[in-house]
């Protein structure tokens, strides 16, 4: 049975950051591409990062670029996000998600975790 659990969300002044996890289990996470996505109150679900086989392959949506870092340790099966310079707008529910290939798309993604809140305060 896959698993992917989030964990290090929290409440976060303006400017500050976090460090998101995903610990996974029953995949064989090294041959899957991951992804970050959010989901704020009233909207839509948003990219925010996804990241290569490897982890050599690194891809953001405009709006975190240069602020998010996504990475991946294949010996721990896990992948995290570092958010720094963090701001309100960021404020929503992050899961994390695997593919088979990689995608900026929602619906390409097989498993899915239950997400984590991550409340950034102004």
């Amino acid at each position: 049975q896959v698993q992917l659990v989030e964990s290090g969300g929290g409440l976060v002044q303006a400017g500050g950051s976090l460090r998101l996890s995903c610990a996974s289990s029953g995949l064989s996470f090294g041959n899957y591409f991951m992804g970050w996505f959010r989901q704020a109150p009233g909207k839509e679900r948003e990219f925010v990062a996804s990241i290569g086989r490897s982890g050599s392959t690194t891809y953001y949506a405009d709006s975190v670029k240069g602020r998010f870092t996504i990475s991946k340790d294949n010996a721990k099966n896990t992948l995290y996000l570092q958010m720094n310079s963090l701001k309100p707008g960021d404020t929503a529910v992050y899961r994390c998600a695997a593919a088979y290939g990689v995608s900026s798309y929602p619906n390409d993604y097989t498993y899915w975790g239950q997400g984590t809140q991550v409340t950034v305060s102004s």
